[in-house]
């Protein structure tokens, strides 16, 4: 009776660690190791946008708008939100058709507490999904710094979730036609970094300079601030390119892995690039070159390897560097927080780099992609690239249109000139 104790003792405690490691309930086949990862990467991207990207932000403005930038980076967390539950999540990944997604998780309805998504739960992949819908738009807030209205920018991030990020989402990771054409997107280049550029871009343009560009000098505020934030992003992009495997499992710590690899790459590249153009590297220079390796890494994070990371991270601070250069100083393009180049261009290059380096054809930068066509799969590739970034200009430019037609979309001079903190909050960063 003893032995039999003792066997029924240990069979507890043998369940109980494998539990503890995660392996998968036999009854429902819910995978606690893989909920946990996802649930920490939940965190670590809303982590990117609050307080990462607003830090990051907040301290590249001038003094009497770094509030604005606080606030509207708050106040997209707060609607993109309320959107993604009420229809957003289903736009996105409900059955529909090849653009967009149905309306039978309209209000989130069937994300129950024991339906699962593969083998974590519905609510937790919907969740770690919202979180990239909230820095999207947070992103473009760096296009139109300092000169946009409070009231315009919350009209233009909800229509613009709607009307473009949930289709694109719908098109690469929703089963929609460029996923099902083999576009290879582990975590965003396409549906978050391309879109964001392009539509940063767009606003720029539609909405012209701010007062003095580029004749007055407008350097950043706080760049102490904005190093904070950046090495914010840098931590909070584990999550948001490990998590995207969707498991605890070697795709993720890949994942991880050539995220930092190609991160460090694009800032060294981008200060050795500002070393020798300008005789000094900044600080600005640093954490701008680190974003566009992040960026730029992002479509290929589950696809490469830590060598072809190694070598896209450099191109990225190479060409990142130039782009900004080129849109700023030739072009007179006021992208005010360089999201067009630095997250535009990166995603652009990382989505293209893509068909290059997943294949295991290149020695010691081979990728995964065991047989993979590197020419056909290039022109897929570059077919998302112009497909998501083609779509978002023109809408992003209509919604522009019809939004300034409404409400108007610029203060005026005078507000400008005074700045945002005060004519839009009636507060201010610091006391003075």
């Amino acid at each position: 009776m003893k032995i039999f104790e003792k066997i029924k003792c240990r069979t507890v405690l043998m369940g109980l660690i494998l539990a503890s490691f995660g392996l998968p309930a036999i009854a429902d086949e819910l995978n606690q190791a893989n909920t946990a990862w996802i649930l920490t990467s939940t965190a670590l991207v809303l982590f990117m946008t609050i307080p990462g990207l607003s830090l990051f932000y907040a301290g590249l403005v001038r003094v009497k708008n770094v509030l604005s930038v606080l606030i509207q980076c708050f106040a997209i967390t707060c609607l993109v939100s309320i959107i993604w539950l009420v229809v957003g999540y289903s736009l996105a990944f409900s059955d529909g058709n090849a653009f967009i997604g149905g309306l039978s998780n309209f209000m989130m309805a069937g994300v129950l507490e024991e339906t699962l998504s593969g083998d974590i739960p519905d609510s937790v992949f919907a969740m770690f999904q919202l979180t990239f819908a909230i820095i999207t738009p947070a992103l473009i807030v760096g296009g139109f710094a300092e000169r946009m209205r409070f009231s315009a920018m919350l009209l233009f991030s909800g229509l613009w979730i709607l009307a473009v990020y949930a289709p694109i989402t719908h098109w690469v990771w929703g089963g929609g036609w460029l996923g099902e054409m083999g576009l290879l997107d582990f975590a965003g280049g396409t549906v978050v970094h391309i879109t964001a550029g392009v539509a940063a871009l767009t606003a720029a343009l539609v909405m012209g300079v701010r007062q003095g560009f580029p004749q007055t000098p407008m350097p950043p505020h706080n760049m102490t601030m904005s190093v904070t934030g950046a090495g914010m992003l840098w931590v909070g992009w584990f999550g948001f390119n490990g998590g995207s495997a969707l498991a605890a499992n070697g795709d993720a710590g890949m994942a991880v892995l050539v995220t930092h690899i190609s991160a460090a790459a694009a800032a060294l590249t981008w200060m050795c690039v500002e070393w020798v153009k300008f005789g000094k590297p900044s600080a600005l220079g640093a954490v701008t070159g680190m974003v566009a390796g992040l960026g730029t890494i992002t479509p290929a994070s589950g696809f490469v390897g830590p060598g072809g990371a190694l070598i896209i991270g450099i191109s990225a601070g190479f060409i990142c560097f130039n782009a900004t250069m080129f849109l700023k100083k030739k072009l007179g393009v006021d992208d005010s927080l360089d999201v067009f180049p630095v997250h535009g261009v990166g995603g652009a290059l990382g989505t293209i780099l893509v068909a290059v380096f997943a294949s295991s054809t290149l020695g010691v930068f081979s990728g995964q992609g065991d047989g993979l066509p590197m020419l056909d799969q290039l022109g897929v590739q570059v077919t998302g690239v112009l497909a998501t970034g083609g779509y978002t200009a023109v809408l992003t430019f209509v919604l522009l249109k019809v939004i300034d037609g409404l409400i108007g979309l610029r203060v005026s001079d005078e507000e400008e000139i005074e700045g945002l903190d005060i004519n839009e909050h009636n507060e201010r960063g610091y006391d003075t």
